[in-house]
């Protein structure tokens, strides 16, 4: 091999290498920040579905500014001690969690649209009047 041959084949062996360690040029996509809501002191919330505040429906925004002003309520039992009675949250002492009311547009009462609060940050939406659970992430 001649000093030419031997110049040309190392600068492509070098051009290789540093595109592999480099990504072949290109930037890594960014990612969104994973979804990510408040632990219970009392439970593990971990086998929760965590669901963004902006997925849910625009009452529920609506029910969170509420709650972050402290009111007024729109009902008599929101801010209540809610007891989960169908024992589908991390089981904490009572007065741990308190329920307030996610408008439902159309219905004549409450509805089944619910946000509960945990006394550590935690929000938890259900829309099926507690037969199930979402973990809320309110960032």
């Amino acid at each position: 091999m001649t000093n030419i041959t031997k110049s040309r084949v190392a600068g492509a062996l070098l051009a290789v290498v540093l595109t592999l360690f480099t990504g072949f040029g290109l930037a890594a996509p960014a990612s969104a920040a994973p979804l990510s809501a408040a632990q219970a002191e009392c439970g593990d919330t971990s086998g929760f579905t965590v669901v963004a505040l902006s997925s849910l429906p625009a009452e529920a925004t609506d029910t969170y500014e509420l709650i972050q002003q402290g009111g007024p309520y729109p009902y008599e039992q929101d801010g209540t001690v809610f007891q989960n009675r169908e024992g589908l949250l991390p089981a904490c002492a009572s007065g741990y969690y308190h329920e307030y009311t996610v408008e439902t547009p159309g219905s004549d009462d409450r509805g089944a649209r619910r946000i509960v609060t945990g006394s550590a940050g935690e929000y938890f939406y259900t829309g099926d009047h507690y037969a199930s659970f979402d973990l809320v992430d309110v960032r």
